[in-house]
């Protein structure tokens, strides 16, 4: 349901988290694959950096599967090892060329792999201090709203919705809205009150998840779903802009948002906005994007990529620190299979963070 997202944090947050120090011995990768469907395998690789006696864990989502291939072949050449602070490793990290040899599909990749080896340094110095990142914070974890993210097929479907609502009868969700939805779909969707968010996937022009605007289903969607947060429209286009004007205090962004500057830039200030971790990259990064919307008065979400391993622990961990009652698209890993398994955790998810480190508990 449409409603303001918890902004409550402090300035400065990165300060508390830079002088962490930080000891990597070495390194491993662990491959994580599943078949998402039969033509989407998705492939991650997990960085398990080591050091006085503890391991830290974080998760490169890039999703080109050439490139994670490449670097699972390599194995663990990256000079990582010593005695840093966070801050010190992460300036270190970000002068490395994290994709020697092959040039990565997309650029925002860099950003993945950086946060992937940036949160497993964090989880590892938090782990050698024997604190948490809620304590260093001094942030109480809270109960994580989420929303599961789903496509309906296409033809479109409300099967896959239905389904999971007979399962587990208070779930939200978050759609991918296709130029293929008729006005008789988006009623029943209506009907079901269960839909917190659109996603009409405008911000991926020349990906494969890219949408074709579509001004007559902006309008449509935005009028049958009066509560609903409306991610990621193709503004550029009059219509569209025409389209969603009336509806644009609904309007939020994903997909642009990589750095503050890409937040200023957007076309006007929104009321929430998607904080992608992986997609921002630097720890720095995400606590300044964190910092800003909280000085702003703006609210914040989270969102997942397709996470295999402790990387979707971590997003929810940062949720329940920074943006607990947000339409969260962190839902825990099986609410979107095909075939979802019973006896999944319900929202709000209990934070169940681990007493040192930065992850949740299993």
């Amino acid at each position: 349901m449409l409603g303001d997202t918890n902004v409550g944090t402090s300035v400065n947050t990165y300060d508390r988290l830079s002088e962490l120090p930080l000891r990597i011995d070495g390194y491993a990768l662990e491959a994580r694959e599943r078949v998402a469907s039969p033509e989407f395998t998705r492939v991650t690789t997990t960085f398990q950096l080591g050091g006085g006696g503890e391991e830290g864990f974080g998760e490169d989502v890039t999703y080109g599967v050439d490139e994670q291939r490449a670097q699972q072949e390599r194995g663990p050449d990256l000079p990582l090892a010593g005695d840093w602070t966070i801050d010190s490793f992460s300036k270190a990290v970000g002068a490395l060329d994290l994709f020697p040899g092959i040039a990565p599909g997309m650029p925002a990749f860099r950003r993945y792999r950086r946060w992937a080896i940036e949160s497993a340094a964090l989880d590892l110095a938090l782990r050698q201090s024997g604190r948490s990142l809620a304590d260093v914070l001094e942030l109480e974890p809270r109960p994580v709203n989420f929303v599961v993210s789903l496509r309906i097929g296409s033809p479109p479907s409300l099967e896959p919705i239905e389904r999971r609502l007979a399962a587990y009868p208070g779930i939200r969700f978050k759609l991918d809205a296709t130029p293929d939805w008729d006005e008789a779909l988006i009623e029943r969707l209506a009907q079901t009150g269960a839909v917190d968010s659109i996603d009409f996937k405008g911000a991926y022009k020349g990906t494969i998840v890219d949408v074709e605007t579509d001004p007559v289903l902006y309008r449509r969607v935005a009028e049958a779903l009066p509560d609903a947060w409306l991610e990621d429209p193709d503004l550029t286009v009059p219509e569209a802009y025409a389209a969603l004007e009336p509806h644009r205090d609904r309007i939020t962004w994903d997909a642009p948002i990589h750095s503050v500057d890409d937040i200023k830039a957007l076309p006007f200030p929104p009321r929430t906005v998607n904080i992608k971790p992986s997609r921002v990259g630097a720890i720095s990064d995400v606590m300044e994007a964190y910092d800003y919307c909280a000085a702003e008065g703006m609210g914040m979400y989270g969102g997942g990529q397709s996470e295999l391993g402790v990387g979707r622990g971590q997003i929810q961990v940062l949720a329940s620190l920074f943006h607990a009652d947000g339409p969260n698209d962190i839902a825990p890993s099986g609410y979107d299979w095909a075939e979802f398994p019973e006896g999944l955790p319900p929202s709000p998810l209990d934070p169940a963070l681990e007493p040192t480190g930065f992850r949740r508990r299993p």
